[in-house]
């Protein structure tokens, strides 16, 4: 009986590695397009991961491992930032933002990627969400509506006003729209 369990457990644990090695660092991105800030980002992948190695045994398979990792996280980082605390705490995210910035300008001066993105990030959380689950992750319509607990109407709603909104962004900045 107990080798049985020695099993389960090793069986478990080698899930979770895999789960680990293959999401960690798409988790961590997904997690930062929410809160915006690299330091809560890595606390809260690590509480994502956390409560996924908690709840492995009891993973029914009703969604992929992929959505099931994308959910806890994306609700995770959901609570906090509805936290008392995250919404009352004086936020860095002009000092951050603009280290950030710097250094990613002197890396990446004139990429589009870059400016994308950065435009992607000053989207509100929802279209933000979407559009780095579908285009980023590259889930699918009906991924993206598990993983964000809506149908698949409500995420082609969503990408094309988060579309819009970028198209805007664009336009505003000088851009071209493509």
């Amino acid at each position: 009986m107990e080798s049985a369990e020695i099993s389960l457990a090793k069986t478990t644990e080698a899930q979770f590695e895999e789960l680990l090695k293959d999401y960690l660092q798409k988790v961590l991105r997904l997690v930062y397009s929410i809160v915006k800030d690299r330091n809560l980002a890595e606390d809260i992948t690590q509480e994502v991961f956390l409560k996924a190695f908690r709840s492995m045994p009891s993973f029914r398979g009703e969604s992929s491992l992929k959505t099931w990792i994308y959910r806890i996280a994306a609700n995770e980082a959901k609570k906090h930032v509805r936290s008392w605390s995250f919404r009352h705490l004086f936020f860095r995210a002009e000092v951050d933002a603009g280290v950030a910035e710097d250094a990613q300008a002197t890396i990446l001066k004139n990429d589009q990627r870059h400016q994308f993105a950065r435009l992607v990030m000053r989207l509100p959380g929802t279209y933000r969400q979407v559009i780095i689950l579908h285009y980023y992750e590259e889930l699918s319509i009906e991924e993206v509506a598990e993983v964000l607990g809506t149908t698949a109407g409500g995420v082609y709603t969503k990408l094309h006003r988060a579309r819009k909104k970028l198209k805007e962004l664009l336009e505003k900045e000088g851009a071209e729209w493509i």
